[in-house]
């Protein structure tokens, strides 16, 4: 008796150990079974699609808006400080998701050193059809995309549509402005110089995120806007900001559209 229950018990114990292998075969050919692009070449990355999270429906424009960029910057701006006048004003670029943007950690950078420091920690790339045009890596590749659209191009040809230093930031503010007129943005009493130039420190173009362009045709804004640009600064007509989102994104982030004089600009709700 004691033999026969050893060998059904022994039998038992192989079916069981057949399953099991069975089973575990089964699992690792479903995980590890190679796609079409990866059994040409097995060494090339899946690409990996990211859709950005859209915020909380059930906040308005304003809570969608900040909630979305409080994990870009160290310190949301107090409202009614000049932060938070330039967040205002050129803010709407902190809600680009690229993973492979980088942004500062706040919306004003200081001096010539700081903005040396931040930019060297950029992928920068050259803009087609330029000599001396570079922007971010992400930012470029999309406007080059859209270049192949339609023929886009800079505003002045030269270096100063695209990423500047702090010290041309400043020279563009002394062209148009001075510390008078700084001191009056400061005291919140003039907005209006904002979208004619940026002051030291505050614009788009010393984040690699920015450029001036000659956009005439609606074909043209339509390239632009379908790779993720839009025009962000109310005013500054060829002035072009990376976003890296869809149009109709843009509005689950908080971003209102304006029309002024037949340009939708996409404004922050703050």
């Amino acid at each position: 008796m004691k033999r026969i229950f050893r060998k059904a018990t022994f039998i038992t114990i192989v079916v069981s150990i057949i399953f099991l292998i069975v089973g575990s075969h089964e699992i690792i050919h479903r995980t590890s079974e190679p796609t079409a692009s990866a059994a040409i070449n097995p060494n090339t990355p899946t690409p990996v699609i990211i859709k950005p999270p859209i915020p909380a429906l059930p906040l308005n424009d304003q809570q969608r808006f900040l909630n979305t960029i409080a994990n870009k910057l160290s310190i949301i701006p107090q409202p009614g400080s000049y932060e938070y006048i330039l967040l205002r004003a050129y803010g709407s670029v902190f809600l680009n998701q690229d993973f492979n943007i980088r942004l500062p950690q706040k919306v004003l950078l200081n001096n010539e050193q700081e903005t040396k420091e931040f930019q060297s920690t950029l992928t920068m790339v050259r803009v087609d059809g330029t000599r001396e045009c570079f922007l971010q890596k992400p930012a470029a590749d999309a406007l080059n995309k859209a270049k192949l659209l339609q023929n886009i191009r800079l505003k002045s040809g030269n270096v100063g549509d695209c990423t500047r230093t702090f010290a041309l930031n400043q020279r563009f503010w002394q062209k148009y402005a001075n510390n008078r007129t700084l001191n009056a943005v400061k005291q919140g009493r003039e907005t209006r110089i904002l979208g004619v130039v940026a002051p030291p420190g505050s614009s788009q173009h010393l984040w690699g995120l920015a450029i001036d362009l000659q956009v005439y045709s609606p074909l043209q804004r339509e390239a632009l806007n379908q790779n993720g640009w839009f025009q962000t600064v109310e005013n500054d007509v060829p002035h072009w900001t990376y976003l890296g989102l869809a149009e109709e994104d843009l509005p689950n982030f908080g971003l209102r559209p304006k029309v002024v004089r037949g340009i939708t600009y996409w404004l922050t709700p703050i």
